[in-house]
Parts: C-alpha cells; structure tokens; sequence
C-alpha cells in the first residue's frame, strides 16, 4: 500500500485549497471512500478500472491531468480512459481574467449516459455500475475492446474503406499548423500505407490498424516524440476516431463540423464532444491535433481551480 496522501474534500458548495508541485501528474478525486493507491518496484501503481480486481472498481472517482513549470501551467479535463464523475478545469491569468474547460451543458451527464446506452453495436456495455446501482463510469472504447465489452472489429468497415481509397488517391498530411511547408503524401501499396516526404523520401510506414491502435492512437498507430512519423501517426488517429479520412484527403480536417458522420466512428468520443458546453473534450489521446481538447494554460497563473459538478 501506498502512503495516506489523501485531503479531505469540501462540503457541498465549498472549497478546498491546496498547493499544487511544479510537476507532471494527476489530481485524483473521489466521492464516498478514499482511493485505494499501491507501490511497486517501478513506482505508483494508478488505478484501472477496466480491471475488474482493480480495489478501485467499485469507488465513483476521476481525475485531472496538469503540468505546471516554469513555462506556466497547463490543466485539463480528461475522457481518454474513461467518462465518469463531472468536473470543470479553470485558470486564473496573471491580468486577473478566468478560463475554464470541461464543462458539461445542462443536462450532460446523463446525457452522455442515455445516448451511449441508445447507441447501437455494443457502446451501451461500456457504461460500469455499482452493485447497487450506481453508475461509476463509462469506458473508452480502447478499454471497451481490451474487455470485450465491444467487438474487435468495430472500426473494421470504415479502416477497411480508408485502406481502399489511398490505393488510388493520395493522403497529405500537413501536421504542423504553423510549418505549412512540412507536408507528407501517403498512399497504400501492397496493403502498407508509405509516406514520403517533399522530396519524396520515405519518411514511415504503417500497417493497417485494428480498433484497438485505432481509440489507443498506439501499436499500428504508435507516435513517438519525434518530428515525423509521430506527427503523422497523430493526425491518423485523429482522423480515424473523427472518421474524417473518407471526406477530406488532406489532414488533419479543419472543422469540427464534419466530424464523427459516419455510422462507424468513436462514438464515444462523438457524444462527450456533443454534450460539452464548448464542445472541447479529451475523448481521444491525441483529440488536441487541430485543438479540440478541453484544456486550460497560463504562462504566468495565479491559481488554478477544479470544480466538481452536478450529476446532472
């Protein structure tokens, strides 16, 4: 077991302040019972509830994900492994004005639920319970497949159409919004999709993916942190979850507005996007490629706030 590093949490319509560390990490949070934490040899054991032995499985809990260092800071609203427990990021600016990120329209939260359980294919078994009959949380789609709660092959139809067109159509990637110039062109040849750079040097290569590469943006469509194949794997996933690929061969595609159309796409991240009051979500690890995540940043903060909001 980990050492108690719990704080208590307000009383309804209260507050509770804390100092926060320069550091890359979590706030986790949680109703009703504390957090079960262990160590092991390779550090903090976090919590993952699509483990049904995990301790935590059975506690209403969330998190926030923040980066604060010299640079400022940087805070968000996650979805990307699961939709559970409201709450809104904010940040106080060094002129004194407020942003904030993250907040569900009236409504949201049972509406996120209700639309996942009229969702055809299986996204209904993404949303967990309570022996009681609480609901905990809904799954992302990533760890939806890893338990079977969705079948394997649900982005199938649609990878299989895209892998289709770019046998004859080029795909141009322009991952750097202020480095236009950066440019690569794919296509699909012997079932690989290769792309080359404006020289026409080839810069990676990609198998088809599978619906887990596909809502994980890893495996078929890993990203490391360089400057080339993981920009271009980022605008893939991004494209893939927003099923975009299809309508717009130059990626990634500008406008929300054509996102998430097709019968086969991430519905999940489809309906968080559909009920957020700015319509900014984390639905996706990398939903920031053309900035469509619910994130707030200062360089220079004088606080930074996270609001639990009504299960409504």
């Amino acid at each position: 077991p980990a050492p108690d590093a719990s704080i208590p949490g307000p009383a309804p319509g209260q507050s509770t302040t804390i100092r926060v560390p320069k550091f890359s990490g979590r706030i986790y949070f949680s109703y009703g019972r504390k957090m079960d934490f262990r160590l092991t040899t390779g550090g903090l054991v976090q919590p993952a509830v699509q483990n049904p032995t995990d301790p935590n499985r059975d506690i209403l809990f969330n998190w926030s994900e923040y980066t604060l260092n010299d640079d400022g800071l940087w805070i968000n609203s996650t979805q990307v492994d699961m939709f559970s427990a409201p709450y809104t990021v904010g940040v106080q600016r060094g002129d004194g004005a407020t942003v904030s990120a993250g907040r569900l329209r009236p409504g949201g939260y049972n509406g996120v639920l209700n639309a996942l359980r009229g969702q055809a294919g299986g996204w209904s078994n993404l949303i967990q319970t309570r022996s009681d009959g609480t609901v905990l949380r809904a799954l992302s789609p990533l760890y939806g497949v890893e338990t079977g709660a969705l079948p394997a092959s649900v982005m199938d139809d649609y990878v299989n159409r895209v892998w289709q067109k770019y046998t004859g159509t080029d795909l141009v990637v322009t991952p750097f919004a202020d480095r236009p110039d950066v440019r690569y062109t794919g296509r699909v040849s012997g079932g690989v999709l290769r792309f080359t750079d404006t020289s026409g040097n080839l810069a990676t290569t990609f198998q088809k993916p599978d619906a887990s590469s596909v809502f994980g943006c890893h495996r078929l469509l890993d990203a490391p942190n360089d400057q080339v194949r993981g920009p271009i794997s980022r605008t893939l996933c991004a494209g893939f979850n927003r099923t975009t690929l299809l309508a717009n061969s130059h990626q990634p595609d500008p406008s929300a507005a054509g996102f998430y159309q097709e019968p086969v796409t991430n519905h999940y991240a489809r309906i968080i996007h559909a009920h957020m009051a700015d319509g900014k979500a984390y639905g996706f690890a990398f939903d920031d490629v053309g900035h469509h995540e619910s994130l707030v940043h200062d360089g220079n903060p004088r606080q930074a706030s996270l609001t639990l909001d009504p299960f409504d």
